[in-house]
């Protein structure tokens, strides 16, 4: 008969063990494989699966695949009584009215603001001063070689754009540069027209010198809005330079993009709940057409608020001044179209700069009435206010303030002396509901330090120079140019 093994003191047949060699008959010659079987189950189990693993040791390369199974067993049959409550993603609930109401008591008592408006650029020229320096010499013209006709299209500054480089390609090509709305009737039957339309953005930003120095004659030179609204625009900053005499005529002017279309666009949720929805359900079909309803069309909200694509609502945009060092007394130029529900998203931002105007407050209805109805006169006039500011802050970007930057720099010696937050940066403070102001603080004087040292910027080749106008339409100055216009001031 064939002998069978038998585990010693246990009573139990073990499944794994081995076959006996003919030396192990002997209970004297036996040796002790096996440690004392485990009474309770688990250990049973667990002995089991040690002596498979010791007889079979190639098993130990799904050693990974039976832990994850283990693992996908445990959370299939594990309890969720006691998991904490859901956390939303980043970004995706506007938390900025929580942290206004979190930080406004200290926010009213510190004490420790510094005039900043006096103070902020004290960076601005470390490389250098710049200056002007268009060559305006009038010489005889040759005979034109033809006629260019364009289509300024798009809005203030697009079209601003499309003048600029047709006189640019005018001037290279020697022809006469035709625009609709002009007296141009009397040239229809000239045979050599050459019509280009769209004309915005057909020109590289980086043309031939002698390209380069029209588009800035005409940008900067050339080009002036008309009388109504060029005074209407000089009246409003001499009137923000009376409100802000407490700061030596110094004010601060703000590019908001916050209307219904803009934040319909950017897909982004704020706080307004079912209106709000409805309303910007509402702006997107009217606007694009089903633009944002086509099937398989995924939008993620929150993932737009961390990727710094939402705009800037009043209310973070105050809180962002007042980190920055701007208190109450701080006066601000608002340049906006209508602010989407405006009543409740100005409240707050009037709340830390009760000094803030825009230019329905600045002017009178007689004053705006023949500019109300037209978008691009009301964008001119906010474009001169903002143009003599002694800070200008950008919040979403656009040919507003493309233009406002190159126009800047011209002015003020290459340097824009403007603020461009980072956004993606000022979500996720915003999205942090502990911080305290403090820190706060300390990171908007960091976003602001950075605007500071960044001091004038040298065109790049994929810059545009109405952007960056050093060095194609400026000239660096010497320290003895520098010193004769600041002793002559």
């Amino acid at each position: 008969m064939q002998a069978y093994n038998r585990v010693p003191s246990s009573g139990h047949t073990s499944p794994s063990a081995a076959p006996s060699s003919p030396r192990s008959r002997s209970p004297r010659l036996r040796p002790k494989r096996f440690p004392r079987a485990p009474k309770t189950l688990p250990q049973r189990l667990s002995f089991l699966f040690l002596s498979i693993l010791l007889r079979r040791q190639r098993i130990l390369l799904f050693a990974p695949l039976i832990y994850i199974s283990a693992m996908l067993f445990y959370i299939g049959t594990a309890s969720f009584h006691n998991v904490p409550p859901h956390r939303y993603a980043p970004g995706s609930i506007y938390r900025s009215p929580q942290l206004y109401a979190r930080l406004r008591p200290e926010m009213e008592s510190d004490n420790s603001t510094a005039d900043a408006i006096s103070t902020i650029w004290k960076n601005s020229y470390k490389g250098g001063e710049w200056r002007p320096c268009i060559n305006k010499s009038l010489r005889g013209l040759p005979e034109s070689n033809g006629y260019i006709y364009i289509e300024a299209n798009g809005g203030l500054n697009q079209q601003r754009a499309s003048i600029c480089n047709a006189v640019a390609v005018a001037g290279y090509l020697n022809a006469i540069l035709v625009i609709p709305h002009f007296h141009f009737h009397s040239i229809w039957r000239d045979p050599r027209i050459i019509r280009i339309s769209p004309f915005a953005n057909r020109l590289s930003f980086d043309a031939p010198p002698a390209v380069q120095r029209l588009r800035c004659l005409a940008n900067y030179e050339a080009l002036r809005f008309s009388n109504p609204i060029l005074s209407l625009g000089q009246t409003l900053v001499a009137r923000m330079k009376d409100r802000s005499a407490n700061n030596s005529g110094k004010y601060i002017s703000v590019h908001l993009r916050f209307e219904e279309d803009m934040v319909a666009f950017s897909c982004c949720i704020y706080d307004g709940g079912g209106k709000e929805r409805g309303d910007m359900d509402a702006a997107r079909e009217r606007g694009w057409r089903g633009k944002f309803t086509k099937r398989g069309k995924v939008i993620h909200p929150g993932a737009i608020r961390i990727n710094g694509k939402c705009p800037l609502t009043p209310l973070e945009v105050g809180l962002m001044l007042r980190g920055m060092g701007f208190d109450k007394s701080t006066s601000i130029y608002l340049a906006s179209g209508k602010i989407y529900d405006s009543e409740r998203h100005m409240k707050p931002i009037l709340e830390m700069f009760p000094l803030l105007q825009t230019k329905e407050m600045l002017a009178s209805p007689e004053e705006l009435a023949p500019f109300q109805n037209y978008s691009s006169r009301m964008a001119a006039i906010d474009y001169t206010v903002c143009l003599h500011s002694e800070v200008f802050v950008t919040t979403q970007g656009g040919n507003f303030p493309h233009f406002l930057l190159g126009h800047r720099r011209f002015l003020y010696g290459g340097h824009s002396r403007t603020i461009r937050p980072d956004k993606r940066k000022l979500a996720l403070l915003y999205d942090n509901p502990n911080i305290g102001w403090k820190s706060f603080k300390r990171q908007m004087l960091n976003i602001r330090a950075h605007s500071d040292s960044k001091g004038i910027e040298i065109k790049r080749p994929s810059d545009s120079v109405y952007s960056v106008p050093c060095p194609g339409c400026m000239c660096r100055s010497n320290k003895t140019e520098v010193s004769k216009s600041s002793s002559a001031m």
